[in-house]
């Protein structure tokens, strides 16, 4: 040693504990609220906010959704309303779970027809118009006494926007699941620019581009022959029936924003509903 140096030692202090990560959110998402309607049991309600996720593609075919204790930590919910909410999808068929495996999303059913318990809600409206596709095939603005021998629910003296077209899945060459007629007030007309371009329901556009806010949709349902000038489309046979189901949607000061009328084949519709004792 020179200099009467002290050898010095050099000691690795020990790697701090690592902290386990948090599991991502989907990405751009905020944490989610449920709405807590008076009356609608909160199980319901993650039912259709999973459900909604499920179908926009948040949570992929075969990924897994998060663990319950997650689950309930993300609503703030307890372990008995988030188990009831996932016995519901498997029930509907939207995913799948073993012990010590968690929960898996599920393809939905091969050539399964439109059910329309799974629009339950305004918010299950958005997800059913996620996973179709609107194809336009034209367009005008009609008065409204132009349309009164249809029975439609169109306030007097007014201009609408008159969308038509087929609605379709996203399989290669598959048929059409319904011919759609929807019926925009004329103050709404704008939302044309963009149905090009933005995938959706149109009255979710009326929202987005006007700020309004549909809070009630009325539904009728109805058998009818089919138009002769869509029966083709339909892969239908002149004067066959069809299942026309009708939808007003109003604003929060009553107005009615729009109107649509949908026609699915009588032989690919089946309507189901549950009911449960309040």
């Amino acid at each position: 040693m020179q200099n009467g140096a002290m050898p010095t030692s050099t000691k690795s202090s020990p790697p701090s504990p690592t902290r386990a990560k948090a599991p991502a959110r989907p990405r751009g998402r905020a944490a989610p609220k449920l709405l807590r309607a008076p009356g609608e049991p909160l199980w319901r309600q993650l039912v259709q906010s999973l459900r909604s996720d499920i179908l926009k593609g948040v949570y992929r075919v075969g990924s897994q959704l998060p663990t319950e204790e997650e689950l309930c930590e993300r609503f703030s919910v307890s372990r008995h309303t988030v188990r009831e909410a996932l016995r519901q999808l498997r029930i509907d068929g939207l995913v799948s779970s073993r012990q010590g495996s968690g929960t898996t999303v599920m393809p939905p059913p091969p050539s399964s027809p439109f059910n329309v318990h799974r629009v339950a809600s305004i918010d299950e409206l958005i997800a059913y118009a996620a996973e179709s596709r609107y194809v336009v095939e034209r367009t005008d603005v009609i008065a409204s006494d132009e349309l009164a021998e249809d029975e439609l629910p169109l306030p007097a003296n007014c201009r609408w926007l008159r969308i038509q077209g087929f609605r379709f899945n996203d399989e290669p060459a598959s048929p059409p699941i319904c011919w759609t007629e929807v019926f925009v007030a004329s103050e709404y007309a704008g939302v044309e620019r963009l149905m090009n371009r933005q995938r959706g329901p149109i009255w979710q556009l009326i929202e987005d581009m006007y700020g309004e806010r549909l809070v009630e949709v009325e539904q009728t349902i109805r058998v009818r022959t089919v138009p002769a000038d869509v029966a083709d489309g339909l892969r239908a046979e002149p004067g066959a029936s069809v299942v026309e189901v009708r939808r007003t949607y109003r604003t929060t000061s009553d107005k009615v924003a729009e109107v649509s009328v949908n026609l699915y084949p009588a032989d690919q519709f089946r309507f189901s509903m549950k009911l449960r004792r309040a």
